[in-house]
């Protein structure tokens, strides 16, 4: 099996190259070779027991997609996309990226004819949801994104559904929830916040909250992401029937709630390293966007998360990205 993945320099698709390649499987089949594309060559694993190639090229140019998919790729996760801020802020760079690369991806799968049909897993948003939302947003809610972003994922959702729908193409999108926490530095993601006031104060730094603590938003961890991408690729997709996109499972909880789990699981002096300066901006993207869902359908396909509290997300962090140990 020749996976590729897109996006492959970014946290979720360094954490799914290294999954895959530690298991060496996908499903049932054997890896036999990798692909991982990014817009900056993203690191070669070292002493891999395949061949993996590394491709540095914009995957938004016309002509990028082309060469990967002429090594006809069975499984491909199209992880490539710039974040919700930078989307929001530079419009025509959100667009080119965000949409037309996409474009060109599947237009490049049915290129190739013949009969080649690959598994097409695509990272969506529950940003393609925007209010007023019910108490929690069930698998019949419809879109009505109100950021750019989200409008592109949404876009996306419908043309890999069409694609599918003619046979060009395996597709299934997956909303993910907000990453939390996001190991690194900080993005230009308007969720970001979400991570940092979590992972600079363990990591013995003053963080920014720029929202009030009522803030209610939807979340998974690192781990829980890759496993719902790992699943994506390896399910009876038959069973969805002709709806190629659901959101995925998480966590509602509140910024407060964070908080509180920080200081349980690391104490008063951590959470002390978190400083309120209220952010405009912030604050009005965050008020368009989901709190909470009933995601019934993806549950009943077998999509799980790693963690079952916010406290065991924090720990996750902490445990693979920390060693265990963290700023006191």
């Amino acid at each position: 099996m020749h996976i590729l993945i897109l996006g492959a320099a970014g946290m979720v698709g360094r954490k799914l190259t290294e999954r895959l390649l530690r298991e060496g499987r996908l499903g049932k089949q054997d890896i036999t070779r990798m692909t991982l594309q990014d817009v900056v060559a993203p690191q070669k694993p070292a002493n891999a027991a395949i061949p993996v190639s590394v491709v540095a090229s914009d995957f938004a140019d016309a002509g990028a997609a082309a060469p990967l998919i002429a090594e006809r790729p069975d499984v491909i996760f199209h992880l490539a996309a710039i974040v919700s801020g930078e989307a929001e802020a530079e419009f025509d760079k959100g667009y080119r990226i965000n949409l037309d690369g996409t474009r060109y991806l599947i237009d490049a799968i049915r290129a190739v004819g013949g009969g080649y049909k690959p598994r097409l897993v695509f990272t969506s948003s529950i940003a393609v949801f925007g209010a007023p939302f019910p108490e929690k947003i069930g698998d019949e809610f419809f879109h009505t994104p109100l950021t750019s972003y989200g409008t592109q994922k949404s876009i996306c959702e419908l043309l890999i559904n069409d694609y599918t729908r003619k046979g060009l193409l395996d597709g299934i999108s997956i909303r993910l929830p907000t990453i939390c926490v996001r190991p690194g530095k900080p993005n230009k993601a308007a969720s970001g916040f979400f991570s940092n006031i979590i992972r600079e104060p363990l990591a013995g730094e003053e963080a920014v909250l720029p929202v009030s603590e009522d803030v209610r938003h939807w979340h998974a961890s690192p781990k829980s992401a890759v496993g719902f991408l790992v699943h994506a690729g390896t399910m009876d997709l038959n069973a969805m029937g002709p709806r190629r996109n659901l959101s995925m499972p998480g966590m509602s909880v509140t910024v407060g709630e964070q908080i509180a789990s920080l200081e349980r699981v690391a104490g008063k002096n951590v959470t002390a390293r978190i400083k309120r300066v209220p952010d405009p901006t912030i604050i009005s993207i965050v008020s368009g966007w989901p709190r909470d869902f009933a995601t019934d359908r993806a549950l009943k396909l077998g999509f799980t998360t790693a963690e079952k509290t916010f406290d065991d997300i924090i720990r996750i962090h902490i445990e693979d990205e920390l060693g265990g140990k963290f700023a006191v």
